[in-house]
């Protein structure tokens, strides 16, 4: 007889089913059980998780040096990061969440709160580049920022910091980054 006993693998992938349904706006009366094998590919997001370690953040420079490699693969197009964290503010890893076009890629805050809640992150980082090399926030930028503070207070992931990456060169105060927390706006 096969046991039916839950482990807490069964309990994130319920609540991660359960968040997919209530924010995607469908309805269902059928209930899945999915092992963590199972399900991870289906709402990880675009690239596998990469494990950096326990590797303590301490100041905004430091997110910076975790993104600046990440982007070598895709020069020309900006790519969205999540730097997931634990309780002391470890690094778990880091996921590529949206991969766009040369000017743009589109983020949704339940996207980043999905790949959260499955990797059991307590806190996050976000970043992404600007292949023009200017790290200057845009509009957008700044409105996903707010969405992404609001959508994690409300689930109790603190959003840490929103990094935009560029180059030395590219940058007008030369730094080659912009921070939302350095700048007061996060």
């Amino acid at each position: 007889r096969k046991s039916t006993r839950l482990n807490s693998s069964h309990l994130v992938i319920s609540y991660a089913v359960f968040f997919f349904f209530f924010f995607n706006d469908t309805a269902t009366t059928e209930i899945y059980t999915l092992s963590l094998h199972d399900a991870l590919p289906i709402y990880s997001g675009l690239g596998p998780t990469q494990y950096l370690g326990r590797i303590r953040m301490r100041a905004v420079s430091r997110p910076v040096d975790y993104l600046k490699g990440a982007f070598d693969q895709y020069p020309l197009q900006e790519s969205f990061w999540i730097i997931f964290l634990n309780r002391r503010n470890h690094a778990m890893g880091r996921q590529l969440l949206t991969l766009g076009t040369l000017t743009g890629t589109l983020v949704h805050p339940r996207d980043v709160l999905r790949a959260a809640i499955l990797s059991g992150a307590a806190a996050l980082l976000a970043g992404h580049n600007h292949p023009s090399g200017d790290p200057s926030p845009s509009g957008a930028d700044i409105a996903l920022t707010r969405q992404l503070k609001e959508a994690c207070a409300i689930m109790d992931i603190p959003l840490i910091d929103h990094v935009v990456v560029g180059e030395r060169d590219g940058d007008p105060l030369g730094k080659g980054y912009f921070s939302f927390r350095e700048a007061g706006l996060l």
